[in-house]
């Protein structure tokens, strides 16, 4: 057997989770301790995994998140306000399947956005498909497209994605042609695909972010009803860390 022309092949092939495993096998001598065929589940549990890890690090990457987060490293205090059972409920992403919503609402600093990350980087792990962006910046973004003529294309991009996280939703006001480009995004997204919104306002103060109220009675209906909920309290958790 020729080893190092099997260990060639297998870069050629891109094996690499294999290749790897089957030169540490040769090294430790694990080799000897296996039947041929245990060798050679071993040896392609080990590229499977390796496939795995390597499409979790593409779409955590593709998601663009602005930092890390873990839904073990989510503190649950009464003061916050945020219900264990029903967060740790949602790491099963079934909550995709299902197409529903998720809205956190809160003041500055309570975790919102740590707890949107969190949830993106679980679904990341289950092998879904996000997107994380601030809403100002891709409403205005959005906006441009439409002087080049790929608006229809970045939209369709959009109703893709299995999770569409909109953070600093509310952070100014929703007018002109930008209601239109939201509404645009979410009737794309209406019991398909899931949105989690990350506000520093309360859904009663939603309707008032648009200038066009029947626009805002239409979005309100197709966000709010089925939307998992959660309205954090308590103070600024960057104030706490400080202390």
């Amino acid at each position: 057997m020729n080893v190092n022309a099997t260990i060639e092949k297998m870069q050629k092939l891109r094996l690499n989770g294999m290749k790897r495993a089957y030169e540490s096998s040769l090294e430790t001598k694990a080799i000897d301790s296996f039947t041929n065929d245990e060798f050679i589940a071993w040896l392609v549990e080990a590229e499977d995994n390796q496939r795995n890890n390597d499409k979790t690090q593409r779409l955590i990457k593709n998601a663009r998140f602005h930092y890390q987060a873990s839904l073990q490293e989510v503190k649950f205090t009464a003061e916050r306000n945020l219900d264990k059972n029903t967060f740790i409920r949602l790491s099963d992403c079934s909550f995709i399947d299902r197409n529903q919503n998720i809205i956190i609402t809160g003041c500055t600093g309570t975790g919102k956005s740590y707890l949107a990350t969190a949830l993106g980087f679980q679904s990341c792990v289950a092998g879904y498909k996000v997107k994380y962006y601030n809403l100002g910046k891709l409403l205005h973004r959005l906006a441009m497209t439409k002087a080049d003529g790929s608006y229809l294309k970045e939209l369709l991009k959009l109703s893709a994605t299995d999770v569409l996280i909109l953070d600093d939703f509310g952070l100014q006001p929703i007018t002109g042609d930008k209601q239109l480009i939201l509404m645009d995004i979410i009737e794309d997204r209406n019991h398909h695909k899931t949105t989690i919104f990350c506000s520093q306002l309360p859904v009663k103060a939603w309707h008032d972010l648009f200038s066009e109220k029947t626009i805002a009675d239409a979005f309100l209906d197709r966000i709010i009803h089925s939307a998992i909920r959660f309205e954090l309290e308590g103070e600024s958790l960057r104030k706490i860390i400080k202390k």
